[in-house]
Parts: C-alpha cells; sequence; structure tokens
C-alpha cells in the first residue's frame, strides 16, 4: 500500500528541521510512501533546507503552491499524490515514530472516512512567558471543550480532527478543500464529510505536538485571523454548522462589551451591562489563573496576559470578520 503525506509549508525556516527529522524516524516503509511539501514560495531558507533533505531522501518532494494558502496547497498535493492513503501534516507540529503506521492501520479497522489524533500543544523555547502561552492554548477556558485538545480515552465520533488521514476516494465523494478558506479549511471539509453521512474518528492511540506562538503578537495576530475567517467561512459555506458554537463565543464576549457601550446614549444602564460581563470574565479569568498558578507554578501575569490576547483578539478578529461580510454583500460578492 502507497502512502502520501502532504505538508503545507511557508516559511518555516525555524521548524523544518525538527520537522522533517520527526517525518524521517517514521516506522512505515520509506519506499511505500512519498512526503509531498507544497510550498508558498517561501521567502526564508526553508527552500535551501529541503533541497538538502531531498538529496538524501528521494522520497520527499518539494512542489509549488504560488496561491500561498493552506487549502490551495493540499489541493496541488492531492492531484499529485499517488498514493491510496493520504494524511496531511503541519509543519509546526512534531510526531511519534509511530504516527503514520497507527493512524493508516486504525483508519481501516473503523472504516472511517478520516481519522486523527489528540494534539498537545508545546513550544520550542521554554521560558516563563512561552510556558504561560502553552498552558493557555491547552486549557478549556482557552480553547473551549474541543476533543482533539482536551483528550479521549477511547476512539470516537467526532465533529473535527487536526490534520487528517483519509482514503484517497474520500476526496473523490466529498470534495476537495475550499480554496477560499484561508483558515479553518480542514474544519469544513470534516464538516462535509459529516454531512454527508461520514465518520470520523479521534483515536487515542498516539498524539501529535503542535509548536505554538511565542510572543504576545503572534499569539494575537494568528487568533485575529482565526476569529475573522470564522464569519467568512459561514459566509462562503452558507452553513453555519461549517463550524462549532464554540468558535463563536469569544464574539460574543467582545460585543458583551462593545453593544452596551453604544447604547449608553439611550439609557446609562447599558453601561452597566457592560461592566458586568466584564466583571464576571475578570472573575472568572483570575478564578483560571490562580488555580494554573497553583498546580503548575505558572506566572500569573503571564497567564493572565495570554488569556486576555488569545479571547480578544479572536473576538476582536470575528466581529472584524462582520464588517468584510457586510463589505462584501454591499460588492455583491
Amino acid at each position: 500500500m502507497k502512502l502520501s503525506v502532504i505538508c503545507p509549508i511557508y516559511n518555516e525556516e525555524k521548524y523544518i528541521v525538527p520537522f522533517l527529522d520527526s517525518v524521517l524516524q517514521q516506522d512505515f516503509s520509506h519506499d511505500d510512501m512519498e512526503v509531498l511539501l507544497v510550498d508558498g514560495m517561501s521567502r526564508d531558507r526553508t527552500r535551501q533546507v529541503i533541497s538538502q533533505y531531498i538529496a538524501k531522501y528521494p522520497f520527499l518532494r518539494l512542489l509549488d503552491n504560488p496561491e500561498r494558502t493552506a487549502p490551495c496547497a493540499m489541493n496541488v498535493g492531492i492531484k499529485e499524490a499517488k498514493g491510496e492513503v493520504i494524511i496531511r501534516l503541519d509543519a509546526h507540529a512534531l510526531y511519534p515514530f509511530n504516527y503514520f503506521s497507527t493512524l493508516v492501520t486504525r483508519l481501516y479497522q473503523l472504516n472511517a472516512d478520516n481519522i486523527g489524533c489528540v494534539l498537545n500543544t508545546d513550544v520550542l523555547n521554554k521560558t516563563p512567558k512561552t510556558l504561560a502561552i502553552r498552558e493557555v492554548l491547552s486549557n478549556r477556558f482557552g480553547v473551549g471543550n474541543s476533543s482533539f485538545r482536551t483528550g479521549v480515552t477511547s476512539a470516537c465520533e467526532v465533529d473535527t480532527v487536526p490534520f487528517g488521514c483519509w482514503r484517497r476516494e474520500v476526496f473523490q465523494k466529498y470534495g476537495f478543500y475550499d480554496k477560499r478558506l484561508v483558515r479553518n479549511q480542514d474544519i469544513e471539509l470534516n464538516k462535509r464529510i459529516k454531512r454527508g453521512g461520514g465518520h470520523i474518528f479521534i483515536i487515542p492511540d498516539i498524539s501529535c505536538t503542535y509548536l505554538a506562538r511565542e510572543t504576545f503578537k503572534a499569539l494575537a495576530k494568528n487568533n485575529y485571523g482565526n476569529g475573522k475567517w470564522n464569519i467568512l467561512t459561514v459566509y462562503y459555506t452558507k452553513y453555519f454548522s461549517s463550524l462549532s458554537v464554540r468558535h463563536f463565543i469569544p464574539l460574543a464576549f467582545v460585543l458583551s462589551l462593545l453593544l452596551p457601550v453604544v447604547l449608553m446614549p439611550l439609557n446609562l444602564w447599558f453601561g452597566v451591562l457592560s461592566l458586568m460581563s466584564l466583571g464576571a470574565y475578570l472573575v472568572t479569568l483570575g478564578g483560571v489563573s490562580f488555580t494554573v498558578w497553583k498546580t503548575k507554578r505558572l506566572n500569573v501575569f503571564y497567564l493572565l496576559m495570554s488569556f486576555l490576547t488569545l479571547h480578544l483578539s479572536y473576538g476582536w478578529g470575528s466581529l472584524m470578520g462582520i464588517f468584510k461580510v457586510v463589505g462584501l454583500k454591499i460588492q455583491g460578492k
């Protein structure tokens, strides 16, 4: 059986070596797989580093993605792939030695349309700030109740999994990635599979490790984009069910702060609602941060800043997404 592994990349110089090393250590036979690195025309040393690896390992291939988005990269890779099974990877992640073999085995055992595992969060450089960011991106108060973040004890059906492992015919049946979606393309594809009667499983057998952003600026930028593309995903797909309710909670929080302030000229008591929402959030934030400090001895200030950065940037991004949709409607797009 042939396995095709596809990884969208762009300016991954910082992460590409540990990523490739974790791919090379896989116990899946190199003779039975190909690894397609689909590059959005990187401007750093990513391509040079990959070329050095390709010279030693011919099952690695470098493909161009002039569109520079992940869904376009995946579509390029899927069309080029020769395998009966396709696995998506992310260059910001590390994978255990039996990652490929376990996913392929369980894919057939469970007769799944897509299968994935729990995603642990870590950072390359461990400092008080980065450790706080890592904790927030694994905490229920930070990222919600997604099974692939909180963990499972047995194989179970879910709405989505990180990355993915599919039989090739899944893309013929349910379609390719939606190239309009700069973000949320995996979630939307999985929702489409579920609507079509497909089955998506998460398994406890293995886990992979995602390497998170390490500064508040990078954290804010990433989650602003996530929040914005939540709204745009619903607009482009015409399905609210393309996402889950948890994706819109930060928007609700930001609106609970802003809308009462806007309405204060009508009645000053609206300002009280805004203060109540902020107060409830800050009390919860303080309680969660104190609990994490008590159990894991992480820096409280960095925890508070990480939670605030994550939630406010995500919610603000969603609000800007609404304005973007209004603009698109006015333009008739």
